[in-house]
Order: C-alpha cells, then sequence, then structure tokens
C-alpha cells in the first residue's frame, strides 16, 4: 500500500469484451494504488481533456479518501442484453437471478424487428413480474423514438423507461411528451462539459448516474441532489476495480429508483481481481464494499499491456489530465 498515489507505474491493462456481445467494447487503462487502495482511470478513446480528467479524480477518490459510507449493504443488480438474436439474448437475462434487464437496442439502421424480438425473449425467459428496460444510446430521432419506444413496449408487455432514446435534451424532452413510457437520460449527463449546469426537469423522468464519467461517488451524490430526478447507477464496461465505485455511489445514494446497471463486469472476458471478489450478481445483487478490490497477480499478468508504445500513449494520457485536476 503506497502513501501516496502512484502516478508513474500503474499496470496499463487491456480487457477484451465477449464475442458477440454487440454494443459492448472491451475496458482498457491503467490501475492506480493509494494509500486507501486502488482506483481505475480507464476513459474510452474519444473522451478527453476535462471529461477525461473527471475519470481521473474518481480513481485518485477510491484511492485516497474512499467512499461516503453506505446506506443499505447490498444493491439489486439489472443485467446486461448485448444486441443479440433471441435466443442467446434470453440465456443471458437468465443468469445472475437478476429480476430487472437492460436491453441494448437501436444498434444500426433497420434494427427494430430485431429489437422487438430480443426483447420479446427477454421477457419470455424472466418471466411476468421482471422489470425489462431499454437502451437506446442516442441513435434515434425523434420520430423514430416515438413509433420504436411503443413497438418495444408491446414486446415487453411493459417497460420501466428507455434510456437515451435521443442524442439532445430538447429531443428528449419532446419524445417524452409523445410517449407514455418513462425517459432516462444517461449519455447527456456523463458527456456534458458541466453535468451540474444542466436543466433535466422536461427531458427525463429517471437520471443514469455513471460514477467515473462523473469524477467521482461524491460528485455523483451531489448530481443526484442537484438534477432532482428519481436515479439509478450504471457503469461502463470496467474491471471490478473501477466498478466497485459505481457499487458504493448505488449504496450511498439516499433512495433508488430501481436496479442499477451494475452487471457490466460479465461483459468482459475476465477481470482483474480474484474470481470470487469479482463483482458478478448473485440472486441479482450485489454486496456494498467498504473499499475497491485489490488486483489478483495472476489476473493482471493476464490482461497487462505489453506494447511500450501503447503504455506510453497511456501513460501520456494520465500526465496530460493530471494538469486539469
Amino acid at each position: 500500500m503506497h502513501a501516496y498515489i502512484d502516478f508513474d507505474n500503474g499496470p496499463v491493462f487491456a480487457i477484451p469484451a465477449r464475442d458477440g456481445w454487440h454494443g459492448f467494447t472491451g475496458c482498457e487503462g491503467m490501475l492506480l494504488e493509494g494509500p486507501q487502495g486502488w482506483g481505475e482511470f480507464s476513459p474510452p478513446a474519444a473522451v478527453a481533456g476535462v471529461r477525461a480528467a473527471r475519470y481521473l479524480t474518481a480513481a485518485i477518490e477510491a484511492g485516497t479518501v474512499g467512499w461516503p459510507d453506505p446506506v443499505r449493504g447490498r444493491v439489486a443488480v439489472a443485467v446486461a442484453v448485448p444486441a443479440v438474436e433471441p435466443e442467446p439474448a434470453a440465456a443471458i437475462a437468465a443468469t445472475g437471478g437478476c429480476g430487472t434487464a437492460d436491453v441494448r437496442v437501436a444498434r444500426g439502421p433497420g434494427s427494430l424487428d430485431d429489437d422487438i424480438a430480443r426483447v420479446a425473449a427477454v421477457r419470455a425467459a424472466l418471466g411476468p413480474d421482471a422489470v425489462i428496460r431499454c437502451d437506446a444510446g442516442g441513435a434515434w430521432d425523434v420520430d423514430t423514438a416515438v413509433a420504436a419506444i411503443a413497438a418495444l413496449d408491446r414486446a415487453a408487455g411493459g417497460l420501466d423507461f428507455v434510456e437515451q432514446p435521443c442524442a439532445t435534451l430538447p429531443e428528449l424532452a419532446e419524445v417524452r411528451r409523445r410517449v407514455d413510457v418513462r425517459i432516462a437520460v444517461d449519455e447527456s449527463i456523463r458527456n456534458a462539459p458541466d453535468p451540474f449546469g444542466l436543466a433535466l426537469a422536461e427531458a427525463a423522468d429517471v437520471a443514469v448516474l455513471t460514477v467515473n464519467a462523473l469524477g467521482g461517488v461524491r460528485r455523483a451524490l451531489r448530481m443526484a441532489e442537484n438534477c432532482a430526478l428519481p436515479c439509478v447507477v450504471s457503469a461502463e464496461p470496467d474491471s471490478s476495480v473501477g466498478l466497485a465505485g459505481g457499487l458504493a455511489l448505488a449504496g450511498a445514494l439516499p433512495e433508488l429508483a430501481g436496479a442499477c446497471g451494475l452487471g457490466t463486469a460479465a461483459v468482459l472476458v475476465g477481470d482483474l481481481v480474484s474470481p470470487w471478489r469479482s463483482l458478478i450478481p448473485v440472486d441479482g445483487h450485489l454486496p456494498v464494499a467498504p473499499m475497491p478490490p485489490g488486483p489478483d497477480r495472476d489476473q493482471l499478468a493476464a490482461f497487462a499491456v505489453r506494447d511500450d508504445e501503447r503504455v506510453g500513449r497511456w501513460r501520456e494520457r494520465l500526465r496530460s489530465v493530471q494538469d486539469l485536476i
């Protein structure tokens, strides 16, 4: 354990996504060790500048001051269902004992028929009492979203909400006025230059909070208070080291608007921690921990990036955002 954050020697890793999990990418980044434990710095390739710096403040928080005390000991988790054919979608939905499924839709032009079949298969697999949600990733225009949401709601026998059906807040507000299904906002929050300055009340019914993209658990808690919407927590496909911050937020929020999208460790072919510490849901839940799990030496070696140029790019990326915090 270090008495300070070790910025110079953090291991660089890359974990691919599972074959066929369309709509999900792998996780590549660095681990940073501090006096409180480990943090993960893994902003997506397209994220730069101040937005990338938020990922670093989240990693520093995890490795130094730790997280606020939780108000619950475990968190209900939604299973992440990729844009696959109905049969594998149903099989994935049935793993982990989750009573909620986040189903990827809108993965390409003309995908609605496939999306409908996937959602119907997930409903059949989980039964009438399960909660089904769809994530469109901002892919639709307003008219397409209105028509698609109606069709997917019928296929699901009722949707809980649709996450980010369109790219912009004005578009979300227009869709929300025209559909009966609740609208959730995700990318519009985590991609915003100033998330705290967003006016979300007209655009969405639910806020989806992603810890690393918001700069840590404490900043995400402030965002939850600021946005004045019911909140759930989600995560990008991080290792269990990075995913633990989302679980800490879900444990600390005074209220949750449903199961959280924290089942994303299953998206990856492996993890950086020992198998018994990997954040894979059991009976649809994950336990809240006071600090992130540390990496397992063998697992870290298995996914270590050894190409000097690639490692150098990550070290330079880290240095460039250190100056912004």
